[in-house]
Protein backbone atom coordinates (compact mmCIF):
# COMPACT_ATOMS: atom_id res chain seq x y z
CA UNK A 1 0.00 0.00 0.00
CA UNK A 2 0.92 3.54 -0.62
CA UNK A 3 1.26 6.61 1.79
CA UNK A 4 -2.04 7.83 0.92
CA UNK A 5 -3.93 4.58 1.47
CA UNK A 6 -2.13 4.48 4.90
CA UNK A 7 -3.17 7.83 5.69
CA UNK A 8 -6.74 7.53 4.80
CA UNK A 9 -6.92 4.42 6.76
CA UNK A 10 -5.38 6.10 9.81
CA UNK A 11 -7.80 9.23 9.35
CA UNK A 12 -10.54 6.49 9.40
CA UNK A 13 -9.10 4.46 12.32
CA UNK A 14 -9.16 8.17 14.80
CA UNK A 15 -12.70 8.54 13.14
CA UNK A 16 -13.56 5.66 14.61
CA UNK A 17 -12.39 5.45 17.92
CA UNK A 18 -12.81 8.78 18.50
CA UNK A 19 -16.77 8.42 17.39
CA UNK A 20 -16.70 12.22 15.39
CA UNK A 21 -18.08 11.33 11.82
CA UNK A 22 -17.38 14.62 10.67
CA UNK A 23 -15.27 16.90 7.77
CA UNK A 24 -13.39 18.02 10.93
CA UNK A 25 -12.83 14.75 12.60
CA UNK A 26 -11.62 13.36 9.72
CA UNK A 27 -9.40 16.05 8.62
CA UNK A 28 -7.76 16.14 12.23
CA UNK A 29 -7.55 12.44 12.15
CA UNK A 30 -5.72 13.06 8.29
CA UNK A 31 -3.64 15.47 9.68
CA UNK A 32 -2.50 13.20 12.70
CA UNK A 33 -2.50 10.09 10.04
CA UNK A 34 0.17 12.48 8.09
CA UNK A 35 2.38 13.33 11.02
CA UNK A 36 2.45 10.25 12.41
CA UNK A 37 3.84 8.43 9.03
CA UNK A 38 5.70 11.11 8.27
CA UNK A 39 7.75 10.68 12.02
CA UNK A 40 7.96 7.00 11.87
CA UNK A 41 8.30 6.27 7.91
CA UNK A 42 10.41 9.06 7.23
CA UNK A 43 13.29 6.82 6.21
CA UNK A 44 11.30 4.65 4.00
CA UNK A 45 11.66 5.34 0.29
CA UNK A 46 8.40 4.43 -0.82
CA UNK A 47 6.52 6.50 1.80
CA UNK A 48 9.05 9.27 1.81
CA UNK A 49 7.85 10.34 -1.49
CA UNK A 50 4.40 10.73 -0.50
CA UNK A 51 5.91 13.02 2.42
CA UNK A 52 7.43 15.41 0.49
CA UNK A 53 4.47 15.48 -1.92
CA UNK A 54 1.40 16.69 0.82
CA UNK A 55 3.13 19.97 1.23
CA UNK A 56 3.79 20.53 -2.61
CA UNK A 57 -0.40 19.80 -2.80
CA UNK A 58 -0.90 22.25 -0.03
CA UNK A 59 0.99 24.97 -1.30
CA UNK A 60 -0.34 23.94 -4.84
CA UNK A 61 -4.21 24.51 -3.34
CA UNK A 62 -3.00 27.82 -1.54
CA UNK A 63 -1.33 29.34 -4.91
CA UNK A 64 -4.20 28.11 -7.33
CA UNK A 65 -6.58 29.18 -4.80
CA UNK A 66 -4.53 32.70 -5.04
CA UNK A 67 -4.88 32.95 -9.07
CA UNK A 68 -8.50 32.01 -8.89
CA UNK A 69 -9.74 34.81 -6.44
CA UNK A 70 -7.52 37.19 -8.45
CA UNK A 71 -8.84 36.85 -11.85
CA UNK A 72 -12.45 36.53 -10.68
CA UNK A 73 -11.89 40.03 -9.00
CA UNK A 74 -10.22 40.99 -12.23
CA UNK A 75 -13.37 39.95 -14.20
CA UNK A 76 -15.37 41.21 -11.91
CA UNK A 77 -14.18 44.79 -11.97
CA UNK A 78 -14.04 44.93 -15.58
CA UNK A 79 -18.11 43.44 -15.45
CA UNK A 80 -18.83 45.95 -12.91
CA UNK A 81 -17.33 49.35 -14.08
CA UNK A 82 -18.20 50.96 -16.99
CA UNK A 83 -15.10 51.29 -18.87
CA UNK A 84 -13.68 48.11 -20.61
CA UNK A 85 -10.12 47.05 -20.11
CA UNK A 86 -10.13 44.08 -22.23
CA UNK A 87 -7.41 43.85 -24.77
CA UNK A 88 -8.40 40.39 -25.91
CA UNK A 89 -5.57 38.23 -27.78
CA UNK A 90 -3.94 34.87 -28.26
CA UNK A 91 -0.36 33.85 -27.31
CA UNK A 92 1.60 30.99 -27.77
CA UNK A 93 3.00 29.20 -24.54
CA UNK A 94 6.44 26.91 -25.21
CA UNK A 95 5.73 23.90 -23.09
CA UNK A 96 8.02 21.80 -20.74
CA UNK A 97 5.52 19.69 -19.96
CA UNK A 98 5.67 16.06 -21.81
CA UNK A 99 3.31 13.56 -21.32
CA UNK A 100 -0.45 13.87 -21.50
CA UNK A 101 -1.47 14.05 -17.98
CA UNK A 102 0.90 17.44 -17.59
CA UNK A 103 -0.50 19.06 -20.04
CA UNK A 104 -4.28 18.29 -19.68
CA UNK A 105 -4.08 19.56 -16.28
CA UNK A 106 -2.48 22.61 -17.04
CA UNK A 107 -4.11 23.64 -19.91
CA UNK A 108 -7.47 22.58 -17.73
CA UNK A 109 -6.20 24.38 -14.53
CA UNK A 110 -5.31 28.03 -16.92
CA UNK A 111 -9.30 27.67 -18.26
CA UNK A 112 -10.56 27.57 -14.70
CA UNK A 113 -9.40 30.38 -13.97
CA UNK A 114 -11.54 33.57 -15.33
CA UNK A 115 -9.83 35.63 -18.14
CA UNK A 116 -7.59 32.75 -19.86
CA UNK A 117 -8.69 29.57 -21.54
CA UNK A 118 -6.86 26.58 -23.47
CA UNK A 119 -7.37 26.71 -26.85
CA UNK A 120 -4.86 24.42 -28.20
CA UNK A 121 -2.14 22.35 -28.13
CA UNK A 122 0.40 22.13 -31.43
CA UNK A 123 0.74 18.83 -32.96
CA UNK A 124 4.52 18.17 -31.80
CA UNK A 125 2.85 18.82 -28.12
CA UNK A 126 5.41 21.48 -27.85
CA UNK A 127 3.34 24.81 -27.63
CA UNK A 128 0.19 25.55 -25.68
CA UNK A 129 -2.41 28.86 -27.32
CA UNK A 130 -4.02 30.54 -24.63
CA UNK A 131 -6.64 33.49 -25.20
CA UNK A 132 -6.41 35.50 -22.53
CA UNK A 133 -9.03 38.59 -21.97
CA UNK A 134 -6.36 40.66 -20.80
CA UNK A 135 -2.79 40.41 -22.70
CA UNK A 136 -1.80 43.85 -21.87
CA UNK A 137 2.15 42.61 -22.33
CA UNK A 138 2.22 39.06 -24.07
CA UNK A 139 5.82 38.81 -22.68
CA UNK A 140 4.43 39.06 -19.11
CA UNK A 141 1.62 36.84 -19.71
CA UNK A 142 3.74 34.13 -21.34
CA UNK A 143 5.75 34.38 -18.04
CA UNK A 144 2.99 34.11 -15.65
CA UNK A 145 1.94 31.23 -17.82
CA UNK A 146 4.88 29.67 -17.41
CA UNK A 147 5.40 29.88 -13.56
CA UNK A 148 1.93 28.29 -13.42
CA UNK A 149 3.08 25.91 -15.49
CA UNK A 150 6.68 24.92 -13.10
CA UNK A 151 4.07 24.96 -10.21
CA UNK A 152 1.71 22.29 -11.50
CA UNK A 153 5.39 20.32 -12.90
CA UNK A 154 6.36 20.76 -9.29
CA UNK A 155 3.39 19.05 -8.27
CA UNK A 156 3.41 16.45 -10.52
CA UNK A 157 7.34 15.84 -11.14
Amino acid sequence: MNGLTWNIMLALIWVAMTGNFTGSGLAIGFLLGYLLLGVTLRDVPRFSGYIRKVPRVIRFLFFFIKELVRSNFRVAYDVLTPTDYMRPGVIAVPLEAHTDGEITLLANLISLTPGTLSLDVSTDRRVLYVHMMYLDDPEAAREEIKYFEKRVLELLR
